[in-house]
């Protein structure tokens, strides 16, 4: 509890909007440029590529010192450790981007958010991009799982983080939501680039026609844009392993920015409740009840009132909001599984991770098809 007692501020290394800099979403002028290396590294046998770059990085690395790990959690990219140190303090992260990423991924985008996210200390430091990825600081600390993040002690530790990503303001511009945009985008790609595919029996079993599937979008974009969700910067993409908890520094941070950007508030959270279910292993069972998804809000919303209105406001949350923000987050789930599953079909189309995406596909449907009688019957209260 006394932990929980310090403000949700930033952990203690990171560096605050004071120290980063104008340009990063919160001032003028650009955020620092990277260097760009022209090394392309082979996604089938990352090391030797990875080492050519730690050659250029860490020029004062002896190759034969360089240790390597490699991470196989991963579902979208392929991820590597290179460090001279036993405790990896000083280790620098190679992500290789997965075969046919771009098709889903705007890479200009994600670097762009990288940035803005490190100048306002959500982020670790960015130290090049290169052909098919980028290198970037490791930091320290446990990948959570879904044990971790029903852990009231550190969801709220999470609920803060996102309040501090979700506070970082645009430009003094008015951002639109790139929800719609994204979900066009992948229904189409499964429609131009799966229709000869649809004769596959395996796929057709379980599997709503493109006909439903188009009707179901209409009607999210219909519903949900109703909801007076505000739009903010969101993470989209905040499964158990992309947040890492830092015990001695008592903070968790999130990783991987590939699927950043201004985004329905409702979405990115309701996005990481789907995610208490699990990848690998999918347990729709484990999503959050309503007395820890409430536990959840609340922490959210007394950061991103303390860190929004700053100390003109009050950041005591009142029933009513908690209310309003549940019956919003849950409604937005379901956009979350419609968005992953088109996602999964274009990755088991393309992807050369061995993980079964189709079979992920299918799951989402299913359980957006079953929820959504659930959570079309919740009201916002006048």
């Amino acid at each position: 509890e006394l932990a929980m007692a310090r403000s949700p501020g930033r952990c203690p290394d990171c560096p605050g909007p004071e120290r980063a800099g104008a340009g990063a979403g919160g001032g003028g002028g650009d955020p620092p440029s990277v260097p760009h290396l022209g090394i392309a590294v082979d996604e089938g046998n990352v090391l030797p590529g990875a080492l050519r770059l730690m050659r250029e990085l860490r020029p004062g690395w002896e190759p034969a010192r360089v240790k390597t790990k490699l991470f196989t959690d991963g579902i979208t990219n392929k991820l590597v450790a290179c460090y001279t140190d036993e405790g990896m303090a000083d280790a620098v992260l190679v992500r290789v981007y997965g075969r046919k990423t771009e098709l889903f991924v705007d890479r200009e985008t994600e670097l762009r958010n990288f940035q803005v996210l490190r100048a306002h200390g959500c982020a670790p430091d960015l130290y090049c991009a290169f052909q098919n990825g980028l290198c970037y600081q490791f930091l320290p600390g446990i990948a959570l799982g879904p044990d971790h993040v029903r852990d009231p002690h550190i969801f709220r530790l999470v609920a803060q983080e996102m309040a501090r990503v979700h506070a970082i303001h645009a430009n003094g511009s008015l951002p639109k939501p790139i929800l719609w945009q994204k979900l066009h985008k992948y229904l189409t790609l499964v429609k131009t680039d799966l229709s000869p595919k649809v004769s596959n029996p395996s796929l057709q079993q379980d599997m709503p026609s493109l006909e439903v599937l188009e009707h179901e979008l209409a009607w999210m974009k219909d519903t949900l844009s109703q909801l007076g969700s505000p739009v903010v910067l969101c993470h989209n993409d905040l499964l158990c392993k992309n947040i890492i908890y830092d015990q001695t520094q008592e903070c968790v941070r999130f990783i991987d920015y590939e699927y950043t950007g201004y985004n329905y508030q409702a979405f990115d959270i309701g996005n990481h409740f789907n995610e208490f279910a699990g990848v690998k292993e999918v347990d729709y069972r484990l999503y959050p009840s309503k007395e820890t998804q409430l536990q959840w809000l609340h922490s959210y919303l007394q950061a991103y009132k303390r860190l929004t209105q700053g100390d003109r406001g009050d950041a005591a949350v009142s029933e009513q909001e908690l209310e309003a923000l549940y019956v919003q987050v849950n409604k937005f789930s379901l956009a979350s599984h419609f968005l992953w599953a088109c996602w999964g079909l274009i990755q088991d189309k393309y992807s050369t991770i061995d993980f079964n995406f189709l079979r992920y596909a299918k799951l989402r449907f299913k359980q957006y098809f079953k929820m959504k009688p659930v959570v079309t019957a919740l009201q916002i209260s006048k």
